[in-house]
């Protein structure tokens, strides 16, 4: 896919389980478990879909997954794939951590920034060391101090080295990174998270983190137990899909097992899915 100067590629960097009753809040289990069928420990699939944008002088990695910094009894609790990481999908693609020049993290949560670091001769260093690394300043300042209720989500090992190294830049609300991507705050699922919206004359896909998951949480009402911030979800929700459904944007799922991307258009029963697409290169 070709948005603008960059070409677009997926890129899953793992496949995670997480309790099917926290990422769909409210929802009734007999509700959610006919899209997103849980295990016997109620445990839902999310991958962790990543996006690579790939320009004559840039390779732009948005989202670094789990990484690979885990001790057994959390591989477990998490249900972590042995079988997946960004390296070995990087492998895959024939590309070398030193070639990416940029990574933009929507959020500094596990699952979203995990593999920004890595463990090499004991200590904790960058793992793209050629890369500037982007984030919301507010949301690296809320990571450093999280609230009680999701204190569990910010890992420090994963960002605070990126600070001291200096290769964290802070962005300070919603602008534009280049021509063709820009930043949209969001603040229901945690305190600055950024979206990540790519456009030309004809196309735009929108990265929508944590705001929609999966396919299945189009539907305004199926937000996730983690946000901090529920009924600002509900409304930034209602903000964008509208967007997506007037102006024919793409919505990117970081988290859809199967999907990574669809459109949405307006019915009697309001905003719904259209199309779906699966991963693509």
């Amino acid at each position: 896919m070709q948005i603008g100067k960059y070409k677009l590629k997926t890129v899953v960097s793992g496949k995670i389980g997480l309790d099917g009753g926290a990422m769909f809040g409210i929802i009734p289990k007999p509700l959610w478990e006919k899209s997103n069928p849980a295990d016997e420990q109620n445990r839902v699939t999310l991958a962790t879909r990543n996006l690579l944008l790939i320009s004559d002088d840039k390779k732009i990695l948005i989202d670094t997954g789990m990484g690979n910094k885990w001790d057994d009894k959390s591989k477990n609790i998490y249900r972590i794939d042995p079988g997946l990481d960004l390296e070995k999908t990087f492998e895959l693609n024939g590309i070398k951590p030193a070639d990416i020049t940029d990574v933009i993290l929507t959020h500094l949560h596990f699952d979203h920034t995990g593999g920004s670091t890595k463990i090499e001769n004991g200590k904790i260093i960058p793992s793209f060391p050629n890369a500037r690394y982007f984030v919301q300043k507010k949301n690296f300042e809320w990571g450093m101090n999280p609230s009680d209720r999701d204190k569990g989500s910010y890992i420090k090992e994963n960002f605070k080295p990126l600070a001291e190294a200096g290769v964290m830049n802070f962005i300070d609300g919603e602008q534009e990174f280049d021509e063709n991507i820009s930043f949209k705050v969001i603040n229901g699922h945690t305190i600055a998270q950024q979206m990540i919206k790519i456009s030309d004359s004809s196309n735009t896909l929108l990265y929508c983190c944590d705001l929609i998951p999966f396919v299945s949480q189009i539907r305004i009402p199926y937000i996730m137990g983690y946000d901090i911030q529920p009924l600002v979800t509900v409304e930034e929700k209602k903000k964008y899909l509208k967007l997506a459904a007037d102006e024919n944007w793409m919505l990117y799922f970081c988290h859809d097992p199967e999907y990574a991307l669809a459109t949405v258009k307006h019915s009697e029963k309001g905003i719904v899915q259209d199309e779906v697409i699966k991963d693509f290169q």
